[in-house]
């Protein structure tokens, strides 16, 4: 399959792009994003592709969504900051195009990105987390996208890390996005400032404000970057939390590579470090297993393009779990094969 379309949806904004095989982006579109119609969202997303489509041919479109999505790639079954419920997305986007769509959720499609042409391009078993806002993030296994039964696998933030502890926006609390994420290193930061503490009163200087509530996350990188020792010390807490969650990730899939992404990996070695650290120290039978590498992520604001208009390329894996298997063909008209002989599945 040769070009497609990548659109990465999120709460604000439509960045769609024109991506080539080799995962290079071609022409751009962008679109705000109405988040309280899905009508007019839907619309949103039609029109940003039908302007790359007008200028280029185009055999797909990929949609990366924020939120859960059903396993045959198509229905957004929920979103946390849009208005879709059960919204048969791809559908919907597909009779107004005239092409083949595939809906995948957002962080997957990032992961996938980094996967096929970024940081973990050399590997077949990777776990990537986005670590902004709050955290994502998605794993392959054998060069296979982990989605799950329904589709909703891999929601990497909201792995309960401290039973009782901060309430998540899922509902939950403790997960690990509520001490591992931007709004978390910010709570701590303000928390800190507000409580009279003279080091964090210097970091609000370095920071160029009086007011701890206008305190962000950028801030606080630029702070750390600077050698601010509140907020240096804040990004160690960080990535301490961050690398114990790694360590369970990695215990569960096994996997060669880590790749750490999101707005907060700008802080690069002031974050890796001590996620590696406290990964270290945490991963069971340390001294006996093999460990995996840690790298930055690499395709910055567009993994999500260029991951979503590639898995736009392959087909929605089958789901025999969740719908019932076809008929078996009749024994006289089924294709000879090799006892365990087993198609190619290029990556």
């Amino acid at each position: 399959m040769g070009l497609t379309i990548g659109i990465d949806v999120g709460g604000t904004k439509i960045a769609a792009g024109v991506v080539g095989t080799d995962g290079t982006i071609g022409a751009r579109a962008h679109r705000d994003t109405p988040a309280t119609s899905v009508d007019e969202t839907a619309r949103a997303i039609c029109d940003a592709a039908a302007e790359l489509i007008a200028q280029y041919e185009v055999e797909a479109v990929g949609i990366g969504a924020a939120g859960f999505v059903s396993s045959d790639r198509s229905t957004v079954l929920f979103a946390p900051n849009l208005a879709w419920r059960d919204e048969p997305l791809g559908r919907r986007v597909a009779d107004v195009l005239q092409v083949p769509v595939v809906v995948e959720n957002d962080a997957n499609a990032a992961a996938w990105g980094e996967f096929a042409f970024g940081a973990a391009k050399d590997v077949e078993h990777m776990v990537c987390v986005t670590v902004g806002t709050g955290i994502g993030g998605g794993v392959v296994i054998d060069g296979e996208l982990l989605r799950g039964a329904h589709g909703v696998a891999a929601e990497l933030g909201h792995m309960r890390v401290v039973p009782g502890g901060h309430r998540c926006g899922c509902g939950a609390r403790g997960c690990l996005e509520q001490y591992a994420s931007g709004s978390a290193l910010v709570r701590e930061g303000r928390a800190q400032a507000e409580s009279g503490s003279l080091a964090a009163a210097q970091m609000l200087s370095v920071c160029g404000i009086t007011d701890p509530a206008e305190l962000t996350g950028p801030m606080i990188t630029q702070a750390a970057s600077a050698g601010d020792p509140c907020a240096v010390e804040l990004l160690d807490d960080l990535g301490r939390w961050l690398g114990e969650g790694l360590a369970s990730f990695a215990t569960l899939f096994d996997p060669s590579t880590i790749v750490i992404g999101g707005g907060v990996s700008a802080a690069k070695e002031l974050l890796v470090k001590s996620a590696q650290v406290a990964f270290e120290k945490n991963l069971p039978a340390r001294a006996n297993r093999p460990h995996p590498r840690f790298g930055l992520a690499q395709l910055g604001n567009d993994a999500g393009i260029i991951g979503a208009a590639d898995l736009a390329r392959r087909p929605a894996p089958a789901q025999a779990d969740v719908a019932p298997p076809a008929a078996p063909a009749p024994a006289e008209t089924a294709p000879s094969q090799a006892p365990g002989a087993a198609a190619e599945q290029p990556r």
